[in-house]
């Protein structure tokens, strides 16, 4: 069987196991024959094992058997699927892969976005936290000529709106001049001049938790000491609908509703990327809490239509 026909076959059948939270063999079995996958065979018991450990191996997801409630099947380790984990954005890589893969035909008339890959910089960003090296990299900040030379020690990656990130972790031992400091340091790929792998190797933190550390962010800042606040904003018109179904932050909840406006709770830290997240919804969204947040966007929105002011 060729390789990228078992991907498809992996990834219909943990698929099918998380939409129905638990399923019998039999159960599967019935889906499976009404796929087009099948071509009308059935799923033998050991194809369908060598699949559950080929699963494992390659995505981490690990496919159990309750023998004590019917012998059915189900995701033993589903937190690994949440949104932004590396196994669910794989999985729905692939599977949006294969769909689109299987209509070559229309290929004129389905319309993607780009997302710089930066293959050279991701692989040996990830070599080096394979192999705990700290990189060397000369980095341009927007609105400089001159590049820094950064060193720093790589901790994780993170991709947020078409754009890779890479967090890097700083420490530099107190001297006569300076005392000992430690910081965290967040940086775009499309700004990194060039990149080196050293031999100096390193030790990432043991409560380290890549996911904890974007917890309250709206994006990738997180270390400019903002701290999280309770949010509330009122959206109107479609823009309600919008935020209902693609939620700005996971700890976004309705709270409140009128005949044409929907209030929703959020706990974040209300940091620039945010503002301008916000900003960017026009009309559509008001801050009614924290006032001090309120100020800020309306503020942003006067001086932003002052600018269309005749001299």
């Amino acid at each position: 069987m060729k390789t990228a026909f078992k991907f498809k076959e992996y990834i219909w059948l943990v698929e099918t196991i998380h939409k129905a939270r638990k399923i019998t063999f039999a159960e599967i079995q019935e889906k499976w024959l009404r796929s087009t996958l099948s071509e009308g065979v059935e799923l033998s018991r050991s194809t369908f094992n060598r699949h559950k450990d080929a699963i494992q191996d390659m995505f981490g997801i690990y496919i159990e058997c309750d023998r004590q409630n019917g012998y059915k099947y189900y995701i033993g380790n589903e937190e690994v699927l949440r949104d932004d984990s590396i196994q669910n954005w794989l999985l729905s890589t692939l599977s949006v892969n294969n769909i689109i893969g299987e209509s070559l035909s229309l290929q004129n008339r389905i319309i993607l976005q780009s997302v710089p890959t930066e293959d050279a910089y991701l692989e040996m960003v990830i070599e080096a936290m394979k192999r705990s090296v700290r990189i060397a990299v000369d980095y341009r900040k927007y609105g400089t000529d001159n590049p820094n030379h950064l060193n720093f020690e790589p901790y994780c990656l993170k991709l947020f709106k078409q754009r890779w990130y890479i967090l890097g972790h700083f420490h530099h031992d107190a001297t006569d001049e300076k005392p000992e400091s430690d910081y965290f340091g967040i940086f775009s790929f499309d700004r990194i001049l060039n990149m080196e792998l050293t031999s100096t190797k390193f030790t990432i933190a043991p409560d380290f938790d890549a996911q904890e550390y974007f917890n309250e962010c709206y994006g990738v800042l997180a270390g400019d000491g903002t701290t999280a606040e309770r949010i509330v904003v009122r959206a109107y018109g479609y823009e309600r609908y919008y935020m209902r179904d693609l939620p700005i932050h996971k700890s976004q909840r309705l709270i409140g509703k009128g005949e044409n406006f929907a209030d929703f709770e959020l706990f974040m830290r209300p940091t620039i990327d945010l503002s301008g997240h916000l900003l960017s919804r026009g009309n559509q969204i008001k801050v009614l809490t924290p006032q001090w947040l309120a100020d800020e966007i309306r503020d942003m929105h006067m001086e932003a239509a002052a600018m269309y002011e005749g001299d």
